[in-house]
């Protein structure tokens, strides 16, 4: 596998932070990316988290997943939790890791638990990346 492409609907929070953090545990050998169907703007709390983990990601931009070259990446994983995730036709590898999404518009969360939610989130996804890594001949 050298070519990971990270998918959810608004590509400003899952999956910025699996990208961030799967270039950080594979290394220049492994092309990362991500993207998702109805792109947005990244969250702040997306980048917020990351830099806690001394990831920079203030450049990180939301693409749609229709800007990809899908033929040349070698495994798609969907974020998806309660949204329809987006489907990529084609015979490449997909794997699946239902990650609620950690922002949302409810005025009763406050900031301190909106950050909680993105690190929650942010320790999942990294969990998973690590298994998958220990897993699969990078």
């Amino acid at each position: 596998m050298k070519n990971i492409l990270f998918l959810c609907v608004a590509n400003s929070a899952r999956s910025q932070m699996a990208e961030g953090l799967a270039r950080k545990l594979f290394g220049p050998e492994v092309t990362v990316q991500s993207a998702g169907s109805n792109p947005s703007t990244v969250n702040p709390n997306a980048i917020a988290a990351l830099a806690e983990v001394e990831i920079e990601a203030i450049d990180h931009r939301s693409k749609s997943v229709e800007m990809i070259d899908t033929d040349s990446v070698d495994v798609i994983i969907t974020l998806c939790a309660e949204e329809v995730c987006p489907v990529v036709p084609g015979n490449v590898k997909q794997l699946h890791w239902p990650i609620q999404d950690p922002a949302t518009d409810d005025p009763a969360v406050g900031s301190e638990e909106m950050m909680a939610r993105f690190r929650g989130a942010r320790d999942e996804i990294q969990a998973r990346l690590e298994q998958y890594f220990s897993e699969t001949a990078i």
